[in-house]
């Protein structure tokens, strides 16, 4: 299973590539991303379907060292490149702003989230862990949204700084490929976390 899933995901990238090259991701000014939209959300729809609809899959994902998981969203930390882009009117700061600066946050509590881990056996029961990933969640979702309402409201006046470049290469691989894998990374970690609290409440009830 670790083959095929990695296999998987290397071809997701290569074709997330090939489109991105082609430039499939790309819409006029003013209209909804929807090919972006549908980048971010397909991989998510297959995910959940797989994990529930294959036990094999499933226990997969419930093997995934949390540790790893958790500490592969310090790279988030690299938001600051959205603010970068939007000092250097390549991005508009509606967009910018909130996605840069939730994802900093992520990325930077993720290696203390990562060492409570490491510490506390329990910490993946706990409230604050839960509640970290469902932000980090929240955070993905907020910025394809503000992302995707930003590009609808864009006018297309000359010198205009709009979103357009995050659907072209390279940025277009983080909302049709890095997101939507953040997001699978979180899942797993939430149902690794509802596993354990199972099981701590049916040993409790023996």
């Amino acid at each position: 299973m670790r083959t095929i899933v990695g296999v998987v995901l290397a071809i997701w990238f290569v074709v997330v590539f090939i489109l991105g090259a082609a430039g499939a991701f790309e819409r006029p000014t003013g209209t909804l991303p929807i090919p972006i939209l549908i980048g971010a959300a397909v991989p998510l729809v297959v995910f959940l379907a797989v994990y529930w609809g294959s036990a094999a899959f499933r226990a997969f994902v419930l093997s995934i060292d949390l540790l790893l998981a958790t500490a592969i969203q310090a790279w988030r930390a690299g938001g600051l490149g959205f603010l970068a882009l939007y000092v250097h009117a390549v991005l508009p700061g509606i967009f910018a702003w909130p996605a840069g600066l939730g994802d900093i946050a992520i990325g930077v509590t993720a290696p203390w989230v990562a060492l409570a881990l490491l510490r506390r056996r329990g910490f993946v029961n706990s409230r604050v862990f839960v509640a970290w990933n469902l932000l980090g969640i929240l955070d993905l979702v907020v910025a394809v949204s503000i992302g995707a309402l930003s590009s609808v409201l864009a006018s297309g006046v000359a010198g205009e700084v709009t979103t357009g470049p995050m659907a072209q290469l390279p940025l277009v691989l983080i909302p049709a490929y890095l997101v939507p894998l953040f997001v699978v990374l979180h899942l797993a970690a939430l149902f690794q976390a509802q596993r354990h609290t199972s099981t701590d409440l049916s040993r409790g009830v023996a």
